[in-house]
Protein backbone atom coordinates (compact mmCIF):
# COMPACT_ATOMS: atom_id res chain seq x y z
CA UNK A 1 0.00 0.00 0.00
CA UNK A 2 1.64 3.66 -0.93
CA UNK A 3 0.55 7.12 -0.07
CA UNK A 4 1.96 10.26 0.40
CA UNK A 5 1.97 12.71 3.60
CA UNK A 6 2.31 15.97 2.92
CA UNK A 7 2.92 19.34 4.69
CA UNK A 8 2.41 22.30 3.11
CA UNK A 9 2.52 26.08 4.57
CA UNK A 10 0.07 28.89 3.89
CA UNK A 11 1.40 32.17 4.37
CA UNK A 12 -1.10 34.82 6.70
CA UNK A 13 -4.50 32.95 5.32
CA UNK A 14 -6.74 36.40 5.94
CA UNK A 15 -9.66 34.72 6.26
CA UNK A 16 -8.61 31.76 8.50
CA UNK A 17 -9.40 33.08 11.85
CA UNK A 18 -6.66 30.97 13.87
CA UNK A 19 -4.24 32.41 11.40
CA UNK A 20 -5.43 36.00 12.22
CA UNK A 21 -5.44 35.33 15.75
CA UNK A 22 -1.90 33.70 16.05
CA UNK A 23 -0.50 36.61 13.65
CA UNK A 24 -2.18 39.18 16.50
CA UNK A 25 -0.89 37.63 19.41
CA UNK A 26 2.55 35.78 18.55
CA UNK A 27 1.55 32.56 19.15
CA UNK A 28 0.70 29.34 18.14
CA UNK A 29 -2.86 28.34 17.13
CA UNK A 30 -3.63 24.34 17.56
CA UNK A 31 -6.57 22.00 18.38
CA UNK A 32 -8.11 22.45 16.00
CA UNK A 33 -11.58 21.23 15.81
CA UNK A 34 -15.09 21.98 14.15
CA UNK A 35 -18.68 20.82 14.67
CA UNK A 36 -20.98 20.61 11.65
CA UNK A 37 -24.81 20.05 12.14
CA UNK A 38 -27.32 18.21 10.45
CA UNK A 39 -29.34 20.94 9.13
CA UNK A 40 -27.51 22.77 5.95
CA UNK A 41 -28.98 26.28 7.02
CA UNK A 42 -27.05 25.84 10.44
CA UNK A 43 -23.40 27.59 10.88
CA UNK A 44 -20.28 25.15 11.49
CA UNK A 45 -18.87 25.62 15.17
CA UNK A 46 -14.93 26.02 15.39
CA UNK A 47 -12.48 25.71 18.05
CA UNK A 48 -9.18 26.50 18.31
CA UNK A 49 -6.25 27.07 20.99
CA UNK A 50 -4.08 29.90 21.59
CA UNK A 51 -0.92 29.71 23.53
CA UNK A 52 0.44 33.15 23.65
CA UNK A 53 -0.69 35.33 26.67
CA UNK A 54 -2.17 38.28 24.67
CA UNK A 55 -5.40 39.72 26.28
CA UNK A 56 -8.82 37.92 24.85
CA UNK A 57 -9.98 41.42 24.00
CA UNK A 58 -7.15 42.41 21.52
CA UNK A 59 -7.35 38.87 20.12
CA UNK A 60 -10.98 39.15 19.26
CA UNK A 61 -10.93 42.22 18.00
CA UNK A 62 -7.70 41.32 15.14
CA UNK A 63 -10.63 39.03 13.92
CA UNK A 64 -13.00 39.88 11.60
CA UNK A 65 -15.79 37.00 13.16
CA UNK A 66 -17.70 36.68 16.33
CA UNK A 67 -14.50 35.27 17.68
CA UNK A 68 -15.03 34.31 21.63
CA UNK A 69 -12.99 32.73 24.81
CA UNK A 70 -14.75 30.09 26.12
CA UNK A 71 -12.15 28.26 28.25
CA UNK A 72 -8.72 28.48 29.77
CA UNK A 73 -6.08 27.12 31.56
CA UNK A 74 -2.35 26.61 31.75
CA UNK A 75 -2.00 25.15 28.54
CA UNK A 76 -3.49 28.27 26.71
CA UNK A 77 -7.42 29.85 25.50
CA UNK A 78 -9.76 28.09 23.57
CA UNK A 79 -11.67 30.23 21.17
CA UNK A 80 -14.57 29.74 19.39
CA UNK A 81 -16.35 31.44 16.26
CA UNK A 82 -19.38 30.27 14.07
CA UNK A 83 -19.13 30.24 10.03
CA UNK A 84 -21.58 29.41 7.56
CA UNK A 85 -21.77 26.08 5.42
CA UNK A 86 -21.31 27.66 2.61
CA UNK A 87 -17.84 29.18 3.37
CA UNK A 88 -14.88 26.45 2.42
CA UNK A 89 -12.17 26.64 4.23
CA UNK A 90 -8.60 25.06 3.81
CA UNK A 91 -9.17 22.40 5.27
CA UNK A 92 -12.15 21.09 3.51
CA UNK A 93 -10.69 22.04 0.34
CA UNK A 94 -8.43 19.56 0.93
CA UNK A 95 -10.77 16.93 2.32
CA UNK A 96 -12.98 17.25 -1.01
CA UNK A 97 -10.10 15.71 -3.22
CA UNK A 98 -10.54 13.01 -0.38
CA UNK A 99 -7.82 13.74 1.26
CA UNK A 100 -8.07 13.24 5.03
CA UNK A 101 -6.40 16.40 6.90
CA UNK A 102 -3.41 14.98 9.57
CA UNK A 103 -2.97 18.17 11.79
CA UNK A 104 -3.45 21.37 11.12
CA UNK A 105 -1.59 24.67 13.21
CA UNK A 106 -0.56 28.77 12.99
CA UNK A 107 2.31 29.73 14.42
CA UNK A 108 3.17 33.76 13.97
CA UNK A 109 -0.24 33.63 11.17
CA UNK A 110 1.56 31.17 9.19
CA UNK A 111 -0.98 28.32 8.80
CA UNK A 112 0.39 24.79 8.37
CA UNK A 113 -1.81 21.63 7.10
CA UNK A 114 -0.55 18.04 6.99
CA UNK A 115 -2.58 15.31 5.15
CA UNK A 116 -2.55 12.06 3.20
CA UNK A 117 -2.55 11.76 -0.38
CA UNK A 118 -3.16 8.76 -2.45
CA UNK A 119 -1.04 9.91 -5.14
CA UNK A 120 0.97 12.59 -6.75
CA UNK A 121 -1.26 13.35 -9.11
CA UNK A 122 -4.15 14.11 -6.35
CA UNK A 123 -1.48 16.44 -4.33
CA UNK A 124 -0.76 18.50 -7.04
CA UNK A 125 -4.88 18.97 -8.01
CA UNK A 126 -4.84 19.87 -4.01
CA UNK A 127 -1.75 22.27 -3.88
CA UNK A 128 -3.25 24.08 -7.06
CA UNK A 129 -6.84 24.42 -5.88
CA UNK A 130 -5.55 26.00 -2.59
CA UNK A 131 -3.30 28.58 -4.90
CA UNK A 132 -6.02 29.80 -7.07
CA UNK A 133 -7.96 30.61 -3.34
CA UNK A 134 -4.81 31.49 -1.31
CA UNK A 135 -1.05 32.83 -2.64
CA UNK A 136 1.83 31.73 -0.91
CA UNK A 137 1.28 28.04 -0.50
CA UNK A 138 4.37 26.19 -0.70
CA UNK A 139 5.17 22.24 -0.01
CA UNK A 140 7.28 21.51 2.63
CA UNK A 141 7.44 17.92 3.10
CA UNK A 142 6.71 14.43 1.46
CA UNK A 143 6.64 11.27 2.99
CA UNK A 144 6.23 7.80 0.81
CA UNK A 145 4.28 5.17 3.03
CA UNK A 146 5.97 2.26 0.95
CA UNK A 147 9.80 3.41 2.06
CA UNK A 148 12.37 0.60 2.64
CA UNK A 149 12.76 -0.52 6.51
CA UNK A 150 16.37 0.73 6.66
CA UNK A 151 14.25 4.58 6.19
CA UNK A 152 16.35 5.61 3.10
CA UNK A 153 15.08 6.25 -0.12
CA UNK A 154 17.25 8.21 -2.29
CA UNK A 155 16.20 9.19 -5.85
CA UNK A 156 18.51 10.78 -8.61
CA UNK A 157 17.27 14.11 -9.42
CA UNK A 158 17.52 15.35 -13.11
CA UNK A 159 18.16 19.54 -12.76
CA UNK A 160 18.39 19.51 -16.47
CA UNK A 161 14.56 19.06 -16.39
CA UNK A 162 14.08 22.32 -14.91
CA UNK A 163 14.36 25.42 -17.09
CA UNK A 164 17.24 28.35 -16.13
CA UNK A 165 14.42 30.21 -14.81
CA UNK A 166 12.89 27.89 -12.91
CA UNK A 167 16.21 27.14 -11.34
CA UNK A 168 16.87 30.72 -10.42
CA UNK A 169 13.37 31.05 -9.40
CA UNK A 170 14.23 28.10 -6.81
CA UNK A 171 17.57 29.11 -6.17
CA UNK A 172 16.55 33.20 -5.44
CA UNK A 173 13.55 31.43 -3.31
CA UNK A 174 15.91 29.47 -1.17
CA UNK A 175 18.83 32.07 -0.55
CA UNK A 176 15.95 34.46 0.72
CA UNK A 177 14.64 32.21 3.22
CA UNK A 178 11.34 31.24 1.19
CA UNK A 179 10.83 27.90 2.36
CA UNK A 180 12.06 28.42 5.92
CA UNK A 181 9.23 28.08 8.88
CA UNK A 182 8.82 31.21 9.76
CA UNK A 183 9.54 32.38 6.57
CA UNK A 184 12.06 35.22 6.20
CA UNK A 185 10.91 36.36 2.29
CA UNK A 186 7.29 36.74 0.87
CA UNK A 187 6.50 35.36 -2.72
CA UNK A 188 6.24 39.48 -3.44
CA UNK A 189 9.43 40.13 -1.88
CA UNK A 190 11.28 37.12 -4.03
CA UNK A 191 9.65 38.41 -7.20
CA UNK A 192 11.09 41.63 -6.56
CA UNK A 193 13.99 40.34 -6.22
CA UNK A 194 13.70 38.29 -9.60
CA UNK A 195 12.45 41.72 -11.11
CA UNK A 196 9.22 40.04 -11.90
CA UNK A 197 5.16 40.21 -10.85
CA UNK A 198 4.45 37.77 -8.13
CA UNK A 199 1.71 35.82 -10.08
CA UNK A 200 4.65 35.25 -12.34
CA UNK A 201 6.80 33.81 -9.73
CA UNK A 202 4.26 31.62 -8.18
CA UNK A 203 3.66 30.44 -12.10
CA UNK A 204 7.42 29.18 -12.34
CA UNK A 205 7.79 27.94 -8.41
CA UNK A 206 4.09 26.16 -9.02
CA UNK A 207 6.23 24.05 -12.30
CA UNK A 208 9.02 23.82 -10.87
CA UNK A 209 7.71 21.87 -8.15
CA UNK A 210 5.80 20.13 -10.04
CA UNK A 211 8.48 18.46 -11.67
CA UNK A 212 10.51 17.91 -8.44
CA UNK A 213 7.69 16.21 -7.18
CA UNK A 214 7.25 14.01 -9.82
CA UNK A 215 10.75 12.72 -9.72
CA UNK A 216 11.00 12.82 -5.93
CA UNK A 217 7.68 10.58 -5.70
CA UNK A 218 8.51 8.15 -8.80
CA UNK A 219 5.43 8.75 -11.10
Amino acid sequence: MSGIRAEIHIGSPADCPAARASAAAGGEASAVSKSVPRDAEEPITEEFTLSAEAPAESVEASVDTDLREVFASGEGRVYRFERSQTRTCLCECIEQYDCPVRDVYSRDGELTISFYAPDVDTLQSVVAQLDERWSDVAVHRLIRSDHEENGQDLVLVDRSELTDRQREVLRTAHEMGYFEHPKRANAGEVAAELGIDPSTFTEHLAAAQGKLLSTILDT
